[in-house]
């Protein structure tokens, strides 16, 4: 296993910030660790990148102990904090050369991860003068450098428009293609555009560890539609398998559906049909937002 956490505890003075965890993570696989903000999350991505020591249990790494083989751990590893440290005044390649001396890795690695991250057309300037999208490829090309097996990512996509999600996004899933990708966030839909596996923390302990394939296979779906004016319900209630409409702010609504068939293509017909437009069509995934909710409201 790429990650093995074995019953680990983690105390900040008398406060328990992490009780008696274990899960483990294979190669390939992307993982999303969720939960709310406090539940421990950036707490153990510390401990199993040598930043924090463990008071309980043990967390391996490419079989290194975190504890008792720190270096090789960290050679091991690609992390990204959730506040990406980087020199502004530095420029991107100056900065990525920095750290390829301080890998002791060929510095042809440098012009390979610019690349990668598609940080070409902008390799020329500084850092400072980057916006947050293209900072965020920096990070990740630096924790891509040595070409670790493990990518550790403390909420990668924070503050990023749109299109630099996408784009982030897509960089991700590739590199999960070969390598364990173990990120945390707390926002839902990164987990369901991004993983195959969702575990829920919450105060300092795991309530969950599923399959995405699991939840989407449940028997219910929420699809989120916006049009270019209001109608009512009740001719959303005429689709196929609807279970409820409802209509969240101005144009948009949810409709929830009682079937595992994707049903956009329904919404997208009888926008057709009605002589609509519409200006978005997303699907949810109802059975994880509502498992979330159950898990960490107590």
């Amino acid at each position: 296993m790429s990650i093995e956490v074995l019953g680990v505890s983690k105390l900040y003075g008398n406060q328990k910030a992490l009780n008696n965890i274990s899960f483990h993570v294979g190669k390939p696989e992307i993982v999303g660790f969720l939960g709310p903000n406090g539940a421990g999350k950036s707490t153990l991505m510390k401990i199993l990148t040598t930043y924090l020591k463990l008071n309980d249990g043990q967390a391996l790494v490419n079989g290194f102990d975190v504890n008792k083989n720190p270096k090789a751990v960290q050679l091991s590893v690609g992390y990204l904090p959730e506040h990406n440290p980087l020199y502004l005044e530095q420029y991107i390649k100056e900065y990525l050369m920095f750290n390829a001396q301080v890998y002791k890795i060929d510095k042809q690695r440098v012009n390979e991860v610019i690349e990668l991250t598609g940080l070409t057309p902008e390799a020329h300037k500084k850092i400072g003068q980057l916006s947050k999208g293209y900072r965020q490829r920096v990070g990740l090309a630096n924790a891509l450098l040595h070409d670790p097996d493990v990518l550790i990512l403390d909420e990668p996509t924070t503050g990023l428009d749109p299109n630099q999600l996408i784009d982030i996004r897509n960089l991700i899933k590739s590199v999960g293609k070969t390598k364990t990708v173990f990120l945390s966030t707390h926002i839902m839909q990164e987990v369901e555009a991004m993983c195959d596996r969702v575990i829920i923390i919450n105060k300092g302990e795991i309530v969950a560890d599923k399959n995405l394939n699991d939840l989407r296979n449940d028997a219910e779906q929420v699809v989120i539609v916006e049009f270019d004016y209001r109608i009512e319900n009740a001719f959303l209630l005429k689709l196929p398998k609807v279970e409820s409409v409802k209509n969240t702010h101005g144009f948009v609504y949810e409709i929830t559906f009682k079937t595992t068939e994707d049903m956009r293509s329904h919404v997208f017909d009888f926008a057709h049909d009605n002589q609509l437009k519409i200006l978005q069509l997303n699907q949810k995934n109802a059975s994880l937002e509502s498992l979330f909710r159950n898990l960490t409201t107590n």
